[in-house]
């Protein structure tokens, strides 16, 4: 297998958190020992953003890297894990909902695809980007 990087970047459907990834400099520790649940937006994900967010985010490291963080939870966090919660709390500090009823939605976003395993932890691919308040 391959860490939770390399497996986004093979996905190829990630390219937009990658590279939001390495210009926030949180490419070394999302390749670290972990583990990690990242809750991952698609590049779709990212589309659905207004136009010129992401290019702005690009420019403000701090709120890149906080709004990025607000993505990955502590841990390796499987969907059967997942299914019990109804709160995490996130590396960024602050806690994100979990609804299960009718498909699991992470503060709204749905679950596409969970499950992706990585080395150091597990990616959920998430529709929408969800941010801390």
């Amino acid at each position: 297998m391959a860490d939770i990087i390399d497996v986004a970047v093979s996905a190829g459907t990630f390219k937009t958190l990658v590279a939001a990834v390495q210009a926030a400099g949180l490419v070394d520790t999302l390749k670290g020992k972990g583990p990690f649940t990242v809750f991952a937006p698609s590049d779709d994900a990212f589309a659905k953003l207004p136009k010129g967010t992401v290019e702005g985010l690009l420019k403000d490291v701090p709120k890149l890297k906080s709004i990025l963080t607000y993505h990955v939870v502590a841990g390796k966090v499987s969907s059967a894990d997942v299914m019990k919660l109804t709160s995490a709390k996130t590396v960024q500090g602050q806690s994100v909902t979990i609804q299960t009823a009718g498909g699991v939605k992470v503060n709204g976003a749905s679950v596409v695809t969970a499950d992706v395993m990585a080395d150091n932890g597990i990616i959920h691919v998430i529709d929408s980007v969800i941010l801390p308040k």
